[in-house]
């Protein structure tokens, strides 16, 4: 018997990961599982990324990168940040993680101490809660709904703020409900946190390019926020580059400075060969992507023109990211064809057993009346699926 952590034997097992795993091994006993659970493109890293790749192992990159990221990534990042965002950065405002989850859980681990709050709107990215947590924080979940369009308002935001209030976490466009934050809801918040001008707030854009309505909007645009705005980004969902492992921060220097110094102890730099690639990726206009933005826009017509015609489903269109989050608390308590639903989690297994998709309950994202549909598949698996749950929930 061995004697495992508290730490460890406390945290939860990433729930979207458990589905992947769940689907890989159905499938290996043969049965046609469609995968809609994993937040993953389909697409292939565009050619001219990768040719960068091949370009710098020729090149005999091989050795130890900089801890926070080269140098000429990190201007390919100041730049971007300029570009897209507005946001003016320098290179100590800049450090480089081996994907968007470390630059997430370098910031927790230098910014809280134990009984510290952080604020999670709901529904929230499945790992936020347990970094938080790892870092001997607490979270506190201010909870959203289907017909708030899943967004948190400036009255929930103050009533959740105590004196142990240390941050704000939130993503947009977001994972799992593909809503938007605009500018102007953005402000109404800040509005709220000027007035308590010891929280931080990370905000996580990593979706910031798979936006359907308009303008991405930053935390950090706002003069009175900068100094007190983490902005997350990385490569992993808009240029297909999940594998490739490549997150960056833009953040005030001393916490940049704090997060290099962790990242020191734990990995060191990233990949070499990935951060040459991504120097790449970050230069090029961002219409080079596009084409992938454009099918997802498609695909998400797609399923929810198909879900709404399954009833029981409660829907908001999502405004951005692949994601559809629908409300499916009407089959709770309902016995299906021998199964007994009782929360989302049934719900989301019966429709794995019985329909054969896989899919990610809304209890992993804080908000148990939900089930996650990912529409990082194709048009063909999309209306499959559909039929699938359609005929399932028919019997």
């Amino acid at each position: 018997m061995y004697h495992l952590s508290d730490r460890i034997k406390s945290m939860s097992t990433s729930q979207t990961l458990a589905m992947a795993a769940k689907t890989r091994e159905l499938k290996a006993e043969g049965k046609d599982i469609i995968g809609l659970s994993l937040g993953e493109p389909d697409f292939n890293t565009p050619d001219f990324i990768k040719e960068a790749a091949i370009q710098a192992i020729n090149d005999n990159y091989n050795s130890y990168t900089p801890v926070d990221g080269y140098v000429e990534l990190k201007d390919a990042i100041i730049n971007k940040f300029k570009r897209d965002n507005g946001l003016t950065y320098d290179r100590s405002q800049i450090v480089v993680s081996t994907g968007a989850k470390q630059s997430l859980a370098n910031v927790a681990m230098v910014m809280l101490n134990p009984g510290d709050e952080v604020i999670l709107p709901c529904p929230y990215w499945v790992s936020y809660a347990e970094i938080v947590k790892l870092a001997e924080g607490v979270p506190v979940e201010v909870p959203t709904s289907v017909e708030s369009d899943f967004k948190m308002t400036p009255q929930q935001l103050e009533a959740a703020i105590t004196p142990k209030t240390r941050m704000l976490w939130y993503s947009s466009p977001s994972n799992p409900s593909g809503m938007v934050y605009s500018k102007e809801e953005l402000r109404a918040l800040a509005d709220v946190l000027v007035k308590h001008p010891d929280i931080i707030v990370v905000s996580d854009e990593i979706y910031e390019h798979i936006n359907f309505v308009g303008e991405h909007a930053s935390m950090a645009q706002f003069d009175d926020m900068y100094d007190r705005v983490v902005t997350v980004n990385g490569v992993s969902k808009a240029f297909a580059m999940t594998g490739w492992r490549i997150g960056y921060i833009g953040a005030p220097a001393e916490i940049a400075r704090a997060c290099n110094k962790m990242q020191g102890q734990i990995t060191s730099g990233a990949n070499c060969i990935a951060q040459r690639a991504v120097i790449t990726a970050l230069e090029a206009p961002v219409n080079k992507i596009q084409y992938m933005i454009d099918r997802f826009k498609s695909r998400r017509k797609l399923i929810i023109d198909l879900m709404s015609q399954i009833p029981g489903f409660a829907i908001t269109e999502p405004e951005g990211a692949f994601y559809v989050f629908p409300d499916v608390s009407y089959f709770f308590g309902k016995t299906i064809n021998g199964y007994e639903i009782k929360d989302a989690t049934d719900f989301s297994m019966f429709l794995l057993e019985k329909a054969l998709v896989a899919t990610v309950t809304g209890d992993a994202f804080g908000s148990p009346n939900c089930i996650r549909f990912s529409y990082a598949a194709s048009e063909t698996e999309i209306e499959e699926a559909m039929k699938r749950i359609k005929n399932a929930l028919s019997e």
